[in-house]
């Protein structure tokens, strides 16, 4: 789905990335990781194409992001970032539907309204669809805004990709796993995600492919119970940690401290 090789990125001569090399498979979750300053979000930003990220392409269905119809990869791809206005004077819904206006020219269509419906289903939005946006809470302007991710990628292209750095922010546990069932649920349909986030357990339990990255290098890409022991994770987070299996799923549990 997505590869890219020897991606580096410095700012003001100090490293953020060095010498990156990333591959994501067709229908897979990658979940990037790593303490805080370890350049997770300018990867992201950089895998996405939204900075320079050297010589080497980086590819996308086999295509560079140069060789794409620009009207045309939106609909393929999308990206959930981590800021975002904080006065939009619009509705939920008309902020929703800003993720399909790469489908319509003036007035949306009977499937952009449809399609707008299901994401704000899909992130437990839909009771709010009226209310002024100014007026949400931190984590509904988050769920508003994953509803608009979704929304624009909702059609009938296989293979879609959609970028998500630290989705979960400012959400309850309830709403966490539900976005993160959410992400699953589109990676199962063959399409593929790669989303920044901090909490290890949930990387763990939900991640096909894990990376994690300190001081913009990689230590290890690997299904979740090889980069997640005792012995990588507590040098890289520099605290000692204990790993155990979780009774529920058998996925690696991170439990912080002596």
């Amino acid at each position: 789905m997505l590869e890219a090789c020897k991606i580096s990125y410095a700012h003001k001569k100090f490293s953020i990335l060095e010498n990156i090399d990333v591959s994501v498979n067709y229908g897979e979750l990658l979940v990037i990781v790593g303490p805080n300053g370890a350049g997770k979000s300018t990867l992201l930003s950089m895998l996405a194409n939204e900075m320079k990220h050297g010589e080497e392409p980086i590819t996308f269905k086999k295509k560079t992001f140069e060789e794409w119809d620009q009207k045309e990869l939106p609909l393929h791809k999308a990206k959930f970032s981590q800021q975002n206005s904080n006065d939009i004077p619009l509705t939920v819904t008309d902020v929703v539907m800003m993720g399909r206006y790469p489908y319509f020219n003036s007035v949306p269509h009977q499937t952009d309204l449809d399609a707008v419906m299901k994401s704000m289903e899909e992130t437990d939005v839909l009771s709010m669809k009226d209310r002024d946006y100014n007026t949400l809470s931190g984590g509904e302007r988050q769920r508003v805004h994953l509803a608009r991710v979704l929304a624009q990628l909702e059609n009938n292209i296989a293979h879609k990709l959609v970028f998500l750095d630290e989705p979960l922010n400012n959400l309850d546990v309830l709403h966490q796993h539900k976005i993160l069932h959410t992400i699953k649920n589109f990676t199962e349909l063959g399409n593929t995600a790669i989303v920044v986030l901090h909490d290890l357990n949930l990387a763990a339990q939900f991640a096909d492919q894990v990376l994690l990255l300190k001081k913009g290098k990689i230590v290890s890409h690997d299904k979740p119970e090889k980069v997640f022991t005792k012995e990588i994770i507590s040098k890289v987070y520099n605290f000692p940690c204990t790993i155990c299996l979780n009774p529920v799923n058998q996925n690696p549990l991170i439990i912080f401290g002596t």
